[in-house]
């Protein structure tokens, strides 16, 4: 007990009975266990203080996780409803696609042929 050995308990004891003597040890050792009980109850409150501390610094942090991804999720369904923005995307897009591929040219009329034009040619 608190690294003491039996010679040192017995020499504690000798002394307490000396000083106290032996009417008042009975009511002194029932203080000093009154008073190791109340030390325990302190350290055991004060530990499970902190490990709840602890547990909800673990939950905080996990509900600051679920807070930024809620708020990152809030931001970019906000700037997909943005009706200005959404136009200037497909504006860019559409002009992407002008840059890219040139429109085709418009088919030339074909040529109407007659025998009349085709002696011509023939001459």
């Amino acid at each position: 007990m608190f690294g003491m050995g039996l010679t040192e308990i017995f020499l504690i004891a000798i002394v307490a009975v000396l000083f106290l003597g032996p009417d008042k040890l009975p009511s002194t050792m029932i203080e000093i266990a009154k008073f190791f009980r109340s030390v325990k109850g302190t350290v055991n409150s004060a530990k499970a203080t902190i490990e709840d501390e602890i547990r909800l610094s673990g939950i905080k942090e996990t509900v600051m996780d679920y807070k930024a991804e809620l708020t990152n999720a809030s931001a970019e369904l906000t700037r997909m409803s943005d009706l200005t923005e959404v136009k200037a995307d497909i504006t860019a897009v559409g002009n992407d696609l002008t840059l890219e591929t040139p429109a085709p040219a418009a088919p030339k009329e074909p040529e109407a042929i007659t025998f009349a034009q085709k002696n011509k040619e023939d001459v």
